[in-house]
Formats: structure tokens, C-alpha cells, sequence
């Protein structure tokens, strides 16, 4: 699924920075210089420098929504999801402008997700997008949270709306599919797999396949291997090929099966994005253990 890269949200948290602070007569007093050396920290990838500037802004002016969001920033960089959800709350405790709110309710419901409490970040994004009702096709977060809480008809109805803005993706129709199989049957969901066209990323159209009943957990590994495919581009591809057969496996009710490829997708969940997340939650609330990994590595 598309999703912001964490970077530029960060980048643009440090933007929305109150800069009254600016004109303290005292600059070394201020919040400034340990916003600027957290962020100098953060971009030369130092996450716990740039955390402990960020408590010391923080200290300087305790009752700056905007820097508890910016603090809450740096611990979801850092996977301290309970500490970002800490610092969010505390942001929105302060009664921040309402823009700064909408953002802080979208990204404490993705903390939230990530901290794999789910219903929490369905009610953070009900609350972003009553704010923004336009965001709500978009929303495909709110559906994968929807699966997980067991609300298969939202979700199976998040997917459908998220159709008509992001027509080429193969994961929106599995998902679709998946909070179908659960609502009203496997055969259900198959008669009703939304077409795909267009979506380049190996193995998806082969994956799409495999739901629609035309293609077999071999056919998308070999997919995911194919053209000498090495490296960084063999593990994203091998990835989305270990999630999917995970969830396949799932809604043919195959456990065992599950558990070994769901394992095998969170076993490298840190380097995938909020899908990585949704791999590694998906172990979590399942308490499938993970492989360990290769010797040598």
C-alpha cells in the first residue's frame, strides 16, 4: 500500500514548530538550539541523540504541543511506539491549533496501530477524518485496522471507497477480498476479487492470482526469485510474497501454514514500511514466533 516515508513527516513536524521562541533574548534557553541539534542528530541517523535534544526542547518549554508531537516523532523512528503515543497525547493534551490536532490523531492512530492496539487507532482515525472527511477514500490504514478488530464489513466498504482512488493496487483487492472472505465467505470474496491491471510490483499480479484461484503459493514464490533477482530487491519481493501466502493461508484457515509465512514476512518487518508493521502486528496478535534468522546475518 502507499504510504508517506517517515523522513519527510518528521521533516514536517520540525516545520510546524512554533518559532516564537526565536526571539527569546536567550537563544540558549530556548527550545531552538535542541530542536536544531535533534534534527542535525536525526538526519546523520543518531535517533537517541536527536530523542535526548528532543527532551531537552521539550524541558525548556514543557507546554509546546508542537515539540511533545516532534519528540513523539523521533520515538516512532525509533519503534518506541508506547513512548510515541506518550508524547502524542500529551501534545493533544495542551490543546494544539486544529490542524496540528487532525495530524497528531492520524499519526498517534498509526503509533497505535504499530503498538498493536487496534481499536485505539480506529477511534484516532475516525477522529482524523472527521476532520478531513475528503481523506477518507484514501484510507486504507483504517481498513487493515478494521480487519484486525474483527469489523469486516468496514473494512471489506474501506476498500471498495479506496478503489476509486487507487485503482492499480493489487493489496487494496487482497484486502478487499480477505475482510470479504471473513463477512460473507471465501467463495463470496472470489466471485467479487476486485480486477487489477497495471500494478508492476513483483509478485502482486501474480498474488492477485492466487486469490482469484488461478495461480499457486509455487507460482508467486518463483515469481518473487525470478530474473536473478539479489539483495535488497530480492527481500522486498520475497516480503510481499511471504505476507500475502500468510494471509491466503489465513483465509483458507491453514494455520500452520500462516504461522510460516507470516513469520517469515515479520522476520524482516523493520525494513517494509507500515506493511512491515502490519507483518510484524499480524505475528503479534497471533503470537506466531519468528524464524531465526540465517547464520551469518
Amino acid at each position: 500500500m502507499k504510504h508517506v516515508r517517515f523522513s519527510v513527516l518528521l521533516l514536517m513536524a520540525i516545520n510546524l514548530l512554533n518559532l516564537n521562541w526565536l526571539q527569546a533574548e536567550d537563544k540558549e534557553a530556548s527550545p531552538f538550539v535542541w530542536v536544531d541539534k535533534a534534527a542535525e542528530a536525526y538526519r546523520a541517523g543518531k535517533l537517541k541523540e536527536a530523542v535526548q535534544f528532543a527532551d531537552r526542547a521539550v524541558a525548556a518549554e514543557p507546554k509546546n504541543p508542537r515539540l511533545h508531537f516532534f519528540k513523539g516523532q523521533l520515538h516512532n523512528a525509533l519503534r518506541e511506539y508506547d513512548k510515541s503515543i506518550t508524547a502524542y497525547t500529551k501534545a493533544l493534551a495542551l490543546k494544539p491549533p486544529a490542524a496540528i490536532v487532525t495530524d497528531l490523531h492520524q499519526e498517534r492512530g498509526e503509533a497505535y496501530f504499530k503498538a498493536a492496539k487496534i481499536k485505539e487507532s480506529i477511534a484516532d482515525f475516525d477522529a482524523y477524518l472527521k476532520d478531513v472527511p475528503r481523506q477518507d477514500p484514501h484510507h486504507w490504514q483504517r481498513g487493515i485496522s478494521y480487519y484486525y478488530a474483527d469489523e469486516f464489513k468496514k473494512g471489506y466498504e474501506q476498500f471498495e471507497r479506496h478503489q476509486t482512488v487507487n485503482s492499480n493496487d493489487v493489496e487494496n483487492a487482497v484486502w478487499h477480498f480477505l475482510c470479504l472472505a471473513r463477512a460473507k465467505g471465501i467463495e463470496e470474496a472470489k466471485k467479487k476479487l476486485i480486477p487489477i491491471v497495471g500494478d508492476g510490483r513483483i509478485p502482486m499480479m501474480e498474488v492477485l492470482a492466487l486469490f482469484g484461484g488461478k495461480s499457486t503459493p509455487e507460482k508467486v514464490l518463483a515469481k518473487a526469485k525470478a530474473n536473478d533477482a539479489a539483495g535488497p530487491r530480492l527481500e522486498r519481493q520475497l516480503f510481499y510474497a511471504h505476507l500475502y501466502l500468510g494471509l491466503w493461508y489465513e483465509a483458507k484457515k491453514d494455520f500452520k501454514l500462516r504461522d510460516k509465512y507470516i513469520g517469515l514476512a515479520a522476520a524482516v518487518a523493520d525494513r517494509h514500511g507500515y506493511m512491515g508493521d502490519v507483518a510484524r502486528v499480524h505475528a503479534v496478535l497471533n503470537k506466531i514466533k519468528l524464524p531465526k534468522p540465517a547464520a551469518g546475518k
